[in-house]
């Protein structure tokens, strides 16, 4: 059990550490970086982000100010696929990765009746986890292509 633990505690280390990469991650020369003092996206001042803070530059780029989706869906059967998609990239591993530690238990178990038993209750609780996604999956397939017939 203490496995469990210290594998959730790296994995949400890892991943507060790593989230303001994705969260703040912009491609150079689009958009707005926080602290901007002008709103130009340069926090020197320069107003149209050539490197020239008087801003006489021949340059035609223009940095709109609109937020992209990044889900790009329109529709909210679309949105819940998407999501799904994502939550079942993220859980199938982590199945696979619990399967493998059952495994373990049961091999470190030993004929060791209350090993067993806990070895028992981690494969069985893996596979209702496993199921319960699977069938969150097909539920949301059976609802969408059920709204979509009509």
């Amino acid at each position: 059990m203490n496995l469990i633990k210290i594998f959730l505690i790296v994995f949400m280390v890892i991943g507060s550490l790593s989230s303001p990469l994705v969260v703040l991650g912009e491609p150079a020369g689009t958009g707005n970086p926080i602290g901007s003092p002008s709103g130009t996206g340069n926090p020197l001042g320069d107003p149209d982000g050539t490197g020239n803070p008087a801003g006489n530059s021949t340059s035609t780029s223009s940095v709109s100010g609109r937020i992209k989706n990044p889900i790009k869906v329109d529709n909210i059967q679309d949105f819940i696929k998407t999501v799904l998609e994502g939550i079942l990239r993220i859980a199938i591993p982590i199945v696979v990765l619990a399967i493998i530690y059952s495994g373990f238990l049961f091999v470190k178990a030993r004929g060791n009746e209350k090993e067993l038993a806990t070895a028992k209750d981690a494969l069985l609780y893996t596979l209702i986890g496993a199921a319960v996604l699977l069938g969150s999956w097909a539920i949301a397939q059976i609802i969408a292509d059920t709204v979509l017939s009509l």
